[in-house]
This record gives structure tokens, C-alpha cells and sequence, in this order.
């Protein structure tokens, strides 16, 4: 499940520190885990407390528009640990999650999802981040 479009992506200390270990624990072959890695390595990586409001970060509930169709969409990025596959949930190894991570406001990223097709989307609103009220513990 590659990602086809790599926009610029900001990832907290603490959530690079808890993903880069989520993935230590996985076997390479696991779905995602190559493209996780990807990213956090392309990364730029701030300190929890400089986060800017408006990035994906996780456990950030977030607002994207899928294009062209214009669907809205809320979900919550979270840990496969908190997935249940309660509809507004997004795991961060899911090409989707994946792709979100680190975005700002206003970006659009591609990635290819399950069926193979591309799907385009633009983030439009972080409704709530953890870094924005002080929560560097989720």
C-alpha cells in the first residue's frame, strides 16, 4: 500500500518515540510497517510543545475532504493498540493513517487504498489535537 503523493509532514518527539517502538515490536513484514517507516523517516520532528495547532498528530481528531467527491470525513488517528473498528477510527497502520500523519491543514495527499485505487484528500480542520491542550501522555 504505497503512497503516491509525499507532501511535507511534522511529527512530535513523543509520537516518533511511541511509533518507532509500536514498529520494533512488529514483524517487518506487517502490513504498513514499511511505509510507517518511510515516513517517520522523512519527517521533521519538533518537540511536542512546538506543535503547531493545526498537524495531524496522533490521537488528533481530524476533518479531511475526500476529492473529488467532496465527502467529508471525521476520524480519530489512533495506535492499532486503541483500534476497535468503531466507525471514526483511523489507525496510523492503515494507508489512510499513514498517509495523514504529520499533514497541516489545507494539504492533500494520495494513497492507495485496499482495492488499489487512488484516493485523493485534503485535511480541512484538526478539531482536537493532544499537543494543543497540553496532553503529552496519550
Amino acid at each position: 500500500m504505497e503512497i503516491t503523493n509525499r507532501p511535507a509532514i511534522t511529527v512530535s518527539e513523543s509520537d516518533l518515540d511511541r511509533l518507532e517502538a509500536m514498529l520494533s515490536a512488529l514483524p517487518d513484514d506487517h502490513p504498513g510497517a514499511e511505509a510507517l517507516h518511510e515516513e517517520l523517516d522523512r519527517a521533521q520532528i519538533l518537540p511536542s510543545d512546538e506543535m503547531p495547532a493545526d498537524v495531524v498528530t496522533m490521537n488528533s481528531r481530524i476533518r479531511f475532504v475526500i476529492e473529488p467527491a467532496g465527502k467529508e470525513v471525521e476520524m480519530t488517528l489512533v495506535y492499532p493498540r486503541d483500534f476497535t473498528g468503531a466507525p471514526g477510527q483511523l489507525s496510523v497502520m492503515a494507508s489512510a493513517g499513514i498517509a495523514v500523519l504529520g499533514l497541516t491543514v489545507g494539504q492533500h495527499v494520495e494513497w492507495l487504498a485496499p482495492g488499489g485505487q487512488s484516493v485523493r484528500a485534503r485535511i480541512v480542520d484538526v478539531t482536537y489535537q493532544p499537543e494543543r491542550t497540553g496532553d503529552f501522555t496519550l
